[in-house]
């Protein structure tokens, strides 16, 4: 299964990947990140295709960025369904793990990846298949709503690059893609979303429109157990006398 990794040069000091590949037929018992509970749930061989085949591209992307053993690590999820590395419970190992994002449609499999401290969208659509006009108001408000209908923004664009910032974001549709102006140039830009500063990047593949969104991690995610090692490391650092309690309430899963 043919797979393509390009690392990204970006201004700032970080490492950005993409991968792509088409969707084909998995084996998952070769693969090691998958829930098989969730596999279990779906209700068509179309759905599971593209499940495994972003799970196989995922797994291949982390070895070519140096992740060459997962069996540690596990995809978790935050409440808004976020997709996220974590090593495995009870590990009490700490990795340096970047930051994901998976797309797929129509027979194409995307993967992003960026260095920890920072935060990833992607998104992919089809060329051939743009956002249709009876929906624009359901993406769009105000001056952008205008600028759709009268042909000014490109809406595949604008939609894809939405979709791309609201899983940098990690919220998902939990985050009114209408709050989102996006530019009308689109293609690398700048823009500020609350707390976040996020960099749009057009990576447009030969039959997808393809729209990374990325920026610094203003709101990293952390298990109890990685608390704990850190504030460990951090005591023994120091050279002071320390202790940590083992008593933590967070919970990210």
């Amino acid at each position: 299964m043919d797979a393509k990794f390009e690392f990204i040069e970006l201004e700032e000091d970080a490492r950005l990947m993409v991968a792509t590949c088409r969707i084909r037929s998995i084996d998952p018992s070769t693969l090691t990140l998958i829930d098989w509970d969730e596999i279990r749930t779906f209700k068509t061989d179309k759905r599971r295709d593209e499940h495994l085949s972003a799970r196989w591209l995922l797994e291949q992307a982390l070895g070519e960025w140096g992740l060459k053993d997962l069996s540690a690590v596990m995809i978790s999820r935050t409440e808004e369904r976020a997709p996220y590395l974590k090593v495995i419970h009870g590990m009490w190992i700490q990795y340096s793990l970047p930051s994901i994002s998976i797309s797929h449609s129509d027979g194409l499999a995307c993967v992003a990846l960026i260095d920890e401290g920072w935060t990833i969208g992607l998104d992919a659509e089809p060329l051939n298949r743009p956002p249709k006009p009876a929906v624009f108001d359901m993406m769009a408000k105000g001056k952008e709503l205008a600028r759709l209908n009268e042909g000014e923004l490109d809406p595949l664009l604008a939609w894809t690059g939405k979709e791309a910032i609201q899983k940098a974001l990690r919220m998902g549709m939990h985050f009114n893609p209408r709050e989102i102006e996006i530019p009308i140039e689109g293609l690398e830009s700048k823009m500020s979303i609350g707390n976040s500063k996020i960099q749009l990047k057009n990576y447009t593949h030969k039959t997808h429109k393809i729209m990374l969104a990325y920026g610094k991690d203003m709101a990293p995610i952390r298990s109890s157990e990685e608390d704990l090692l850190q504030a460990t490391r951090d005591a023994m650092d120091s050279g002071a006398s320390w202790g940590v309690g083992c008593s933590t309430t967070r919970n990210n899963t």
